[in-house]
């Protein structure tokens, strides 16, 4: 017997949301950032259940008294979807929608929405793509040999859009194409960069944790008009521009998408090509944001990620953003050699940027003649 998911409506999708401390760090914090998730994907929230377990149930991720007490409150709030701060399985997801009777969302699923919606690029609509797929893969296990036609909604958009046939068969032929559309891109972006090299640009990318206000950065120090919202995943497609700073070597800088604990390894895997600028970069500008709270996990979530994707190696100065919402100074800091470990700026205000150019300066001076240029000579006497 088939079983069919939920119809997926087009819009206006009110949400319960469902965390649970299953010995995690930080759930408070946790159970904020799913929220603000859930609104970025579009989701009007209309509650929350929260509950504590040792390890997840097998069949139901949560137990069935806390099943029921979910059913309770989705029909209280008249809930479209359930949106769960965990990875189900395909039968827990298939399980749940029977239980609770209507759609469940796993923050997989959740995140690889918000980046269907986001992708603006060609490249960024392959990478999302492809890791839709790989993700719906997983889901064809459990009795679902097929998914029905969708009408878009979170979780699903994407390909459900284009009512995809979702037979392992499909899939696969359509995976191997993207993927090799996406080795090509990453060829000729290895190529640029090669030519970057050979001329003697210094490349610096900007990462941290979604929302910590690299895009903004990026404006203020270049003066692109790079779209920079407050919301979760603003940016993903990687935009590089060059930036003039006195005394300094040629340097280009490249805004990358934003990290976020849990980063569905589908999506770090489809995204590889374009998280290369920062394994490739000279140096990494992380940015974080000063007035998080819990900006410790987040940084630690930001390091994990970079040691995935190789860029655990490449030198990193901390810059330390919203500076103006922390109510601290504009500073640098150095470490035990001298070099300069961080550097405290608001790229809101521009308070702190020229101690941050003065960092690139001095990380990448430029060469003596080139120096000498800007020095003005003393007219001869006649």
């Amino acid at each position: 017997m088939t079983t069919t998911l939920f119809e997926r409506p087009t819009g206006g999708d009110r949400a319960l949301v469902v965390a649970l401390d299953i010995g995690r760090e930080a759930h408070a914090s946790r159970r904020e950032e799913i929220e603000a998730l859930a609104q970025s994907a579009g989701a009007t929230i209309v509650g929350n259940v929260a509950g504590r377990r040792s390890r997840p149930d097998p069949a139901l991720f949560a137990g069935r008294g806390k099943v029921d007490e979910i059913a309770a409150a989705r029909r209280e709030g008249d809930a479209d979807l359930v949106i769960f701060d965990h990875t189900l399985s395909g039968v827990q997801q298939r399980n749940l929608e029977q239980a609770l009777e209507c759609r469940v969302v796993d923050r997989t699923s959740l995140i690889l929405d918000i980046f269907a919606q986001r992708a603006r690029s060609a490249e960024g609509k392959l990478q999302v793509e492809l890791a839709q797929l790989n993700h719906m893969a997983t889901r064809l296990v459990g009795g679902w040999t097929h998914l029905e036609r969708q009408k878009g909604g979170i979780g699903l958009r994407g390909p459900g859009e284009t009512q995809l046939e979702t037979d392992r068969r499909l899939i696969t032929q359509r995976v191997k194409l993207l993927r090799e559309r996406l080795a090509r891109v990453a060829k000729s972006r290895a190529t640029q960069n090669r030519a970057r090299r050979r001329a003697s640009v210094r490349t610096v990318a900007l990462v941290g944790y979604t929302n910590a206000g690299k895009s903004t950065l990026f404006n203020r120090m270049t003066a692109a008009k790079v779209y920079a919202a407050n919301q979760l995943f603003a940016t993903l497609d990687t935009t590089l521009r060059s930036v003039h700073v006195e005394d300094a070597e040629t340097i280009v800088l490249s805004d990358t998408v934003g990290f976020i604990r849990e980063l569905p390894h589908d999506l770090v895997a489809a995204f590889r090509a374009t998280l290369a600028e920062a394994a490739d970069a000279d140096l990494l500008l992380h940015v974080i944001d000063a007035s998080a709270q819990n900006r410790l996990e987040q940084i630690e979530a930001v390091d994990a990620l970079l040691g995935e994707i190789g860029a655990a190696d490449v030198p990193q100065i901390r810059v330390y953003n919203k500076i103006d919402l922390a109510a601290i100074p504009p500073g640098v800091e150095r470490d035990a050699c001298g070099n300069i470990a961080s550097v405290r700026v608001s790229a809101a205000t521009g308070a702190g940027l020229a101690m941050l150019r003065a960092a690139l300066a001095e990380r990448f001076p430029a060469p003596r003649a080139a120096i000498s240029e800007h020095i003005d000579t003393p007219e001869r006497s006649g």
